[in-house]
């Protein structure tokens, strides 16, 4: 027989509940009345069903309650899950077993779920409940704060409370076009996540956007004008600052009220207290989430832990109760406005106590700071990383454990894609997916059970990868130690389409001259739709050699279908499915009107601008149709696009060389000119980067660059090859003493040679350790570019100089192509219908209904319709995304972290308990 459950509360710890009963088949079938399972009721206060609070910023971007819901389409229903919105529960009855919800309804239960989560602490302060004070918990705190600073005279705003909430605050004003500050109570911001190193290198980043920080002062009142409106905040030290909207986030309390008054033991410091099962002092009552006091004596804020003890309960009742919960890692990894920021282990153990040392690496240029501490024995002890948590995912697993390699080699610049040391060595019991809590064992025995050969299998067998992305890297490098021990060989082709790798790919293209993808395919593919690996190559391959085809733009016929969504909206993707727009600022020189313009459009768009590492201005936060306007704009500016989408040339960074640096012996301003707009749009196996120093003192860093170039009393000496390698490396001299066009030639031959032998994603380090190790590697291209031993130099320069003449801005292409601007908008697919569609790309649809949708045509004229928000990160991106194949199933990959989805049913082909809405077209 069923039994009855109620869950009182439907954020996101208590919808994972739910889920985990459906995952163990432990509700209640509808269908089949009598049977057994759970019959489920849920009292709920907010007036919708549970939504994603994680990126509750995203709503002040355009998104909805709908768009960040975690209720799965259908999925209520097929539970039997009767949710009772705004009808929160008043009063528990434990000897009755009974819940009595505001409306007065009274539910029983055989076993009853406190999911209540916590209530933001607002100080009691004078002028705390005036007119523009605000908390930020909920969408509809978003809504009001909106409302408010939509208001003519809404101008400033403050933020109480610098730790991960309130830096989020900190955004969303920024975003609503507000004068931002944030006082902080502690000398530091983030003080339960970073050191003092850390926190400056963050606040750094922070004000470099505008936003004032005030730390080791408290919030002593608000003041008010006639009206009773916030105008001011007195802060404890006796300054006011300008605020006309405040927003307290200066922690949150556990909402145990109905625990309380119900007789539930509590703790001292609040949280409902539950045993290693999540159950209360009545055995049939549990508790989850922030409103909980684990056994450790510890009420979590995070929503990892939350759905872990919802794991545990749901364990519980559905019978095997093997689970437990004793307490949770609370390593974080996110990104607070802009600014990675992760910490894991122990990072603050006083250091020399016991023996304990840190190995740091800071770069205040760049917002960067680095942290590990070391126990005596060597074991990492914890870590923080500010600015580049590039290295979390491999970093974490080994806390508690000797590192594999030096630690400097985790924590040094290294290249974007490059494996960090030590992943494959970690012991089966260290967790490489913190989001599902995966471990290397359960990684490598599903590789030897499933015979899986690719990281997509792995995601789909263990949820593993299917989060935040951040741990991609790290089950590669143990998917391919555990191929190598199995003396199993991967695949040498670029995916299930094509046999061939990208090098033997680019000679077929250059040499029979075909000029499609779909020639292509049908020549040397093995069928399908292509997919999100073999298109972008062959497009990458096809932009190299458009000059040598006769081929237009990048996004001229079937190519738009080839590309990513960075080289299909020529902008870069972000985290939150707006994108960032740069233009090229050739060696760094810019005019004052220029830099003037750029200011305009940012402030006219609301935009975040950050002078990027590359010496050029990038602007942050653009939505997909603002786009064109905004190139229309700073075209008129004299600006064309930087390409910091593609794979191809990014900037030539340049120091101030010999026209204003006492030092300087060679004009490196201008040579970083030249190369940049020589080499500017060129595809190339991976994007590559170039710098020019004026003198051996190396301010420009040139030795870091895939081609560096020093200048010397004789010349200029060109080095290539630095970064992008497994570890930081800098690049080897390729010739010395070179006159400027000497050095012209060898660079053109040496980039030739890298876009004909190069592999997909390969950096110019990691192919020219490829080539047979450093040393042997660069011996080879001397001969190769320099004795020309392969007779092909003569080659490589002419391609190098019809590339050159054909180049053309590719945002001012888009411009004046009517058919390529269309492509940025919406299409009503109900007056437009699929003759708007392009096989094998997307589009973002109105339906006859109004719904927004992801719309596609396939090569043999089939049409797929399904949402357009990724259930992963909450963006509106899926349109964006490529569409192919995956054996024989037609599937999109998000722009995002590439997960796949059935677009016929709209499950994820890598978490199939995630699923896009598969919608209707007529």
């Amino acid at each position: 027989m069923a039994q009855t459950l109620v869950v009182i509360g439907h954020g996101m710890v208590g919808h994972r509940l739910l889920e985990a009963l459906a995952e163990r088949d432990a509700l209640a079938d509808p269908a089949r009345p009598g049977a057994s399972g759970w019959q489920v009721s849920v009292l709920a206060e907010e007036e919708r069903p549970a939504y994603d609070r994680v990126h509750l910023s995203a709503a002040f971007t355009g998104s909805t309650g709908e768009d960040l819901s975690l209720v799965a389409p259908g999925f209520l229903e097929r539970h039997g899950v009767d949710l009772r919105l705004g009808d929160p529960a008043e009063r528990i009855d434990t000897v009755a077993r009974t819940v009595t919800s505001r409306s007065g309804v009274v539910l029983g239960y055989d076993a009853l779920v406190l999911a209540t989560g916590s209530y933001p602490f607002v100080p009691p302060i004078e002028g705390a409940d005036a007119e523009g004070c605000f908390t930020y918990r909920t969408l509809d705190d978003v809504t009001a704060l909106t409302a408010h600073a939509g208001r003519g005279r809404v101008r400033s705003g403050v933020v109480i409370g610098g730790g991960l909430l309130g830096l989020e605050a900190a955004g969303a004003l920024r975003t609503l076009g507000l004068t931002t500050h944030v006082v902080e109570f502690a000398p530091r911001l983030m003080p339960l996540q970073v050191d003092d190193g850390g926190a400056a290198a963050l606040r750094a980043t922070i004000e470099s956007m505008g936003v004032a920080v005030h730390t080791g002062v408290g919030a002593a009142g608000v003041g008010t004008d006639a009206d009773g409106r916030a105008v001011s905040l007195r802060l404890t030290d006796g300054r006011s600052l300008s605020a006309d909207a405040v927003v307290f986030s200066a922690g949150v309390r556990p909402r145990d009220r109905l625990a309380r008054e119900c007789g539930l033991a509590v703790g001292d410091r609040g949280g409902v207290a539950v045993d290693a099962h999540c159950r209360t002092s009545d055995p049939y009552v549990y508790a989850v989430g922030e409103c909980a006091q684990a056994v450790d004596g510890t009420v979590y804020g995070l929503v990892a832990p939350g759905y872990q003890m919802a794991e545990a309960v749901a364990e519980a009742l559905a019978g095997a109760g093997a689970l437990t919960f004793t307490g949770a890692d609370t390593s974080t990894k996110l990104k607070l406005m802009g600014a990675d920021v992760a910490s894991f282990g122990d990072p603050f153990a006083p250091e020399g106590r016991g023996g304990a040392v840190s190995v740091v690496f800071s770069d205040a240029r760049e917002g960067v700071y680095k942290k590990l501490l070391l126990g005596p024995d060597g074991a990492l002890l914890g870590g923080i990383l500010v600015g580049d948590a590039q290295a979390y995912g491999s970093l974490k697993p080994h806390a508690g454990r000797v590192l594999p390699a030096p630690p400097e080699a985790f924590i040094l610049p290294a290249a974007d894609g490059a494996a960090l040391p030590g992943a494959d060595a970690l012991p089966g019991d260290a967790v490489v997916c913190s989001c599902h809590n995966v471990t290397k064992a359960q990684v490598t025995d599903a590789v030897a059970a499933e015979a899986l050969t690719d990281v997509g299998g792995i995601k789909k067998c263990t949820k593993a990868g299917t989060g935040c992305g951040g741990c991609l890297g790290t089950l590669q490098a143990v998917l391919d130690a555990e191929l190598a021990a199995q003396g199993i060989e991967k695949p040498r082709g670029l995916c299930e389409h094509f046999p061939l790798t990208r090098a033997e790919m680019y000679e077929k293209v250059r040499t029979e001259r075909i000029r499609s993808f779909s020639e292509l395919l049908e020549t040397y593919g093995t069928g399908g739709e292509g997919c999100a690996v073999c298109k972008p190559v062959v497009a990458n391959v096809l932009g190299t050699l458009a000059p040598e085809l006769g081929l237009g733009h990048v996004l001229e016929g079937e190519q738009a279908s080839l590309q990513d969504s960075n080289d299909l909206f020529l902008a870069n993707l972000q985290k939150d499915g707006t994108y960032s727009v740069v233009p090229r600022v050739a060696g760094g020189e810019i005019t004052a009107d220029q830099v003037i313009a750029l200011g305009e459009v940012a402030r006219d768009h609301g935009l975040y601008t950050k002078i990027t590492g590359a010496q050029r201005i990038g602007l942050f936060g653009v939505r997909r149709e603002q786009l064109p306007d905004i190139w229309r704009r700073l075209g008129g500016a004299g600006f064309e696009s930087g390409q910091a989408y593609g794979k191809s040339l990014r900037a030539v960074k340049s120091c101030v060389g010999a026209r204003f640096c006492r030092f300087g012996q060679g004009d490196s301003i201008q040579l970083a000119i030249d190369l940049e707009l020589r080499y500017r749009g060129l595809r190339t196996p991976h994007k590559f980067k170039g710098g020019v120093s004026g003198c051996l003192r190396e301010c420009a860093e040139a030795r870091g660059k895939d081609v560096g170039v020093i200048a010397t009393a004789n010349g200029w000496n060109l080095y290539v090859g630095g970064n992008g390698g497994a570890t930081p490396r800098h690049a080897d001299l390729l010739a010395p003493d070179l006159t400027t066009a000497e050095l012209f030639v060898l660079v053109d031959r040496f980039l030739m040679y890298y876009v004909r032998t190069g592999e997909r994603l390969e950096r110019t380090a990691a192919w020219i350790e490829r080539l047979g190790g450093s040393a042997a590697g660069l011996e080879h291209l001397k001969e190769v570019l320099i004795e020309d031993s392969l007779g092909i130099c003569a080659e490589l320069e002419a391609q190098m100089e019809r590339h050159v003449a054909a180049y053309g801005d590719e945002w001012q292409a888009v411009l004046e192509d009517p058919a390529a601007l269309e492509r940025f908008g919406t299409v009503d697919f109900g007056a437009a219908g699929e003759a708007a569609l392009e096989p094998g790309r997307g589009r973002t649809a109105v339906l006859a209904d109004g719904t927004r949708a992801a719309v596609f045509k396939d090569r043999a004229g089939r049409v797929y319709a399904v949402g357009d928000r990724d259930p992963f990160s909450g963006a509106d991106v899926i349109a964006g995304g490529i569409m192919g194949s995956k054996d024989g199933v037609p599937v999109v990959a998000s722009p995002m972290h590439k997960q796949l989805f059935d677009l016929r049913t709209g499950i994820c082909l890598d978490d199939p308990d995630v699923a896009l809405p598969v919608l209707p077209l007529s």
